[in-house]
C-alpha cells in the first residue's frame, strides 16, 4: 500500500508565502516524477510544478517566477514553496508521484488526499 501525505496548507494574506511538503511512504519500490496540483471550486484540476527524479522542473505559467518545486534528499519528498500568493491561488493542492511498488510493477500514478490553501485579506 501506497501513501502520499501533504501538509502544509493553510490561511495567508495576499502576497505572503506557503510551504507544502509532501511524502510518498509504503511498499515502493522506485519513484519517478513528482508534481503539484490544484483544483479550485467548479474548476478542473490543474498542473502547477511536476519535477524528475533528476531534478528537471516544469511550472505552470502562472506558478512560473512564484512557485518553487524541489524534491527531498530521499528522492520521495517534495516541496512547494510558494511566495507572493495571490487570491486566484486559493484551491486544494494534490501531490502526484509517478512510483512502482516492486521490481517488475508499472510506473503508476498516486494522489495525496489534499491540502487546502486559501488566500485572502
Amino acid at each position: 500500500q501506497v501513501q502520499l501525505v501533504e501538509s502544509g496548507g493553510g490561511l495567508v494574506q495576499p502576497g505572503g508565502s506557503l510551504r507544502l511538503s509532501c511524502a510518498a511512504s509504503g511498499s515502493i519500490f522506485s519513484v519517478g516524477a513528482m508534481g503539484w496540483y490544484r483544483q479550485a471550486p467548479g474548476q478542473e484540476r490543474e498542473l502547477v510544478a511536476t519535477i524528475t527524479s533528476d531534478g528537471s522542473t516544469n511550472y505552470a505559467d502562472s506558478a512560473k517566477g512564484r512557485f518553487t518545486i524541489s524534491r527531498g534528499n530521499a528522492k520521495n519528498t517534495v516541496y512547494l514553496q510558494m511566495n507572493s500568493l495571490k487570491p486566484e491561488d486559493t484551491a486544494v493542492y494534490y501531490c502526484n508521484a509517478v512510483l512502482s511498488r516492486t521490481v517488475v510493477d508499472n510506473l503508476r500514478h498516486y494522489w495525496g488526499q489534499g491540502t487546502q490553501v486559501t488566500v485572502s485579506s
